[in-house]
């Protein structure tokens, strides 16, 4: 309450002295993503801004019906919260056991993973945007912005009909096609490996074969929504012929969720601000049973182990390969599993179904992490300098560990396949070989060195956007071209025929004075 009265008093006092506190809707993407994006909104609040957070009444964001510095609009949808909450489960675990051996069966698959997910999305989006009562409170609101995820189509249709700016908070796509499409950033595929390429930066002849091949694959076969629904759906709504990715293109800021400590160099635009580890933050104490256990370790230290907040479970077997190495190494182990007890589990280990893991990584007695390669465990062991091995499920992951793995922090497994040996050898080579923990400080000491930390520029450019009510003067005029005049393919061609037609013209020119040549030379001979 103490906390709440406080907000409420910035926002009062902000109102009152005429300072730029404003009123901010969102429209958000759930699980990790939602994660990010309460980062930077609790942030905005603390600074005296009102923030509405629009979600359907199927959402499955946490602590939504709990007092909270954010007020929640919920919208009915045709889609039940349980519905909602199997589709998703059933999406992630297709993806996570899909066949990986043929490139074309893999991507086809995840094509259609896609589609589905987005055609739910699609049908949410018509629910709110086809309900009155909802979009006239929105329009009396007169909200100053409009904050998305990128992958969550949407928020930039609200922001069209409230005639506000918008922001988006991204990660990533399949093969970067969001972020080109619609954000027109430049990914050159001779050393930016394409996203599900598992590539490095630093690539072999085949491997930049490779890549080109992705890069087409993507940019000409591949499509994350089903173009023409959206397409047809925005156009009828906003009375013109648009499309999805024109509309998505209208976004004043891209605050993309990497840095380079994590990311490989490539080329940026001005309208796009790298905040990775935006919701990375100093290690709070451990709830007492939890340090007790972690001091007991001595000199060896401890391990954790999470696949994520969305996987906490796996199958027994793998359960059983994985409690039989963590009884054999040194290292007490913190266990985030939510499944049957192992029959072989070491008294080293301890399970857990939450654990703390921000704060676990900031321990000083944390050796390694075992971790799937979310962004968002990534940029925590990074930000602690904790090296990890990685076991990729699903969607980015294999890329991120490729990308750790390529900087000589991480070892990957493939947790279907690797044995108990593998894991203890690969516990054994992050932990014993001091060049992992070396190459991770060295990381973290790039994400703590900044002139001003993620979130505060992340929150920089969205009051710079409600000041200014946008950013045109940093959005580049590449968004008005089509691709042929951003590849000056009309200027190459009228190039090429002014060459052809000068070629042409003094090739005429020089067979008609050898044919006069020619004649003079008879005549004089006849003379």
């Amino acid at each position: 309450m103490k906390r709440l009265s406080l907000l409420l008093l910035l926002q009062l006092t902000c109102c009152f002295s005429g300072g730029s506190c404003g009123k901010v809707l969102v429209w958000p993407v759930e699980f990790s993503h939602w994660m990010n994006m309460k980062t930077i909104l609790e942030e905005l609040v603390t600074k005296g801004h009102e923030v509405t957070v629009l979600i359907s009444s199927a959402s499955t964001i946490p602590n939504s019906s709990k007092p909270s510095t954010m007020r929640f609009e919920t919208f009915p949808t045709t889609l039940t919260k349980s519905d909602y909450e199997n589709f998703m489960e059933r999406l992630l675990e297709e993806w996570t056991y899909v066949a990986k051996d043929s490139f074309w069966s893999y991507l086809a698959t995840v094509k259609s993973l896609f589609w589905e997910f987005f055609d739910t999305a699609l049908r949410m989006c018509k629910d709110a945007v086809s309900n009155k009562k909802l979009m006239t409170e929105l329009q009396e609101s007169r909200f100053d912005i409009l904050i998305a995820d990128a992958v969550g189509p949407c928020g930039e249709l609200l922001a069209e009909l409230l005639k506000i700016p918008f922001v988006y908070s991204h990660y990533t796509s399949p093969g970067h096609i969001i972020e080109k499409n619609s954000g027109r950033l430049p990914f050159p595929p001779s050393y930016v490996p394409v996203m599900f390429s598992e590539l490095s930066d630093r690539m072999t002849f085949m491997e930049r074969v490779k890549n080109m091949f992705y890069t087409l694959y993507f940019d000409l076969f591949f499509t994350a929504h089903n173009n023409k629904k959206w397409n047809q759906f925005y156009s009828e709504v906003l009375g013109r012929s648009t499309t999805l990715s024109e509309t998505m293109g209208k976004a004043e800021m891209w605050l993309i969720r990497s840095y380079w400590d994590f990311s490989f160099p490539r080329p940026r635009l001005p309208n796009v601000e790298f905040v990775g580890g935006l919701h990375c933050k100093p290690a709070k104490p451990l709830p007492k049973e939890m340090e007790e256990f972690v001091q007991s370790s001595g000199e060896n230290g401890i391990v954790v182990f999470s696949l994520g907040s969305m996987v906490s479970n796996m199958s027994e077997d793998r359960a059983e390969v994985i409690a039989s190495a963590f009884a054999q190494i040194p290292q007490k182990v913190l266990w985030r599993y939510d499944g049957k007890k192992p029959d072989n589990l070491g008294p080293n280990t301890r399970l857990y179904k939450w654990l703390p893991q921000n704060d676990l990584l900031g321990h000083p007695k944390t050796k390694a992490f075992i971790t799937h390669g979310g962004s968002n465990g990534v940029y925590e062991a990074i930000y602690h300098g904790i090296p990890m091995v990685g076991t990729p499920l699903f969607g980015d992951q294999a890329d991120n560990i490729a990308r750790m793995k390529s900087k000589g922090t991480a070892v990957r497994l493939d947790l279907e396949t690797m044995s108990t040996r593998d894991l203890l050898d690969a516990l054994k080579e992050v932990i014993s070989n001091p060049s992992y923990k070396e190459n991770m400080m060295r990381l973290s000491a790039i994400q703590h060195d900044q002139p001003m930390k993620p979130l505060d520029r992340a929150v920089f450019w969205i009051e710079f956007v409600m000041r200014h009510k946008g950013a045109k003067h940093l959005r580049p005029a590449l968004h008005d071209l089509t691709w042929f005049q951003y590849h000056s393919l009309d200027v190459i061609g009228f190039l090429l025929a002014c060459v052809a037609t000068a070629i042409f013209v003094i090739t005429k020119c020089c067979l008609f004075c050898c044919r006069k040549l020619a004649k003079t030379g008879k005549k004089g001979k006849r003379d």
